[in-house]
């Protein structure tokens, strides 16, 4: 069974979300037969620049953004994550495009941990190439396939593709996640419901019938 995880780097609640549901998959017990795939998402895909988070809440929100990041650090804390409120936020398309590489070397989910925990838990930037790099290869990546996927425009397509399918789903938040390709779950919500939603998509997966040519049929057995 697949599931797929819409989200972005700098997107708090991912990062809270996403721990929840591996919480939820270590306790599940057919968690060697489930395959996650991380998705790209950008919440603010037009964004260049780089500036404190209170400044971006501020700019957002107004007053209501006063206290708003110290209420997610404390939930955050609460779920066992370090989380900093001193961090900046910046474009993440170049973030997305090293998970797509993650991914084909089979480190999507290192890379996607790393990269929250340097965000949220050390406030280190992912907004520069010489960031990422650093990031990356603490996570197991090849510093110079880094620096060749960053230096050009590679998985950007595989990005936008993301971009594309979660909007067609109805995504229009993050995180997002789709179990079986049947089942979408939206937001953060709690380990034991991330938990009832796998045991329902295990239940409820269509059965893959072989053809099987040693078998009888309506017509007769074969040899």
């Amino acid at each position: 069974m697949r599931v797929e995880i819409w989200s972005d780097l700098v997107c708090p609640w991912c990062y809270i979300g996403t721990a929840r549901f591996e919480r939820a998959l270590a306790g599940f017990a057919h968690r060697d037969d489930v395959e996650v795939v991380h998705r790209s998402f950008e919440l603010d895909p037009g964004r260049s620049h780089t500036e404190p988070v209170p400044a971006m809440l501020t700019a957002k929100y107004g007053a209501r953004a006063a206290g708003m990041d110290d209420q997610v650090a404390e939930l955050a804390r609460g779920e066992g994550l370090a989380y900093r409120t001193d961090r900046e936020v910046g474009g993440t398309l170049d973030a997305h495009r090293l998970l797509h590489l993650a991914r084909e070397r089979g480190v999507q989910h290192e890379v996607l941990r790393r990269m929250f925990e340097a965000h949220f838990g050390e406030a280190r930037s992912l907004f520069t190439a010489e960031a990422l790099v650093e990031v990356a290869v603490e996570a197991g990546l090849d510093a110079d396939e880094v620096k060749r996927v960053l230096d050009s425009g590679e998985y950007l397509d595989a990005v936008r593709a993301d971009q594309r399918e979660a909007s067609r789903l109805g995504a229009n938040g993050v995180p997002f996640f789709v179990l079986d390709g049947r089942y979408g779950v939206s937001g953060a919500q709690p380990e034991e419901l991330f938990a009832k939603a796998l045991e329902t998509a295990w239940a409820d997966r269509p059965v893959t019938v072989a053809d099987d040519v040693d078998a009888c049929r309506a017509d007769g057995c074969s040899a």
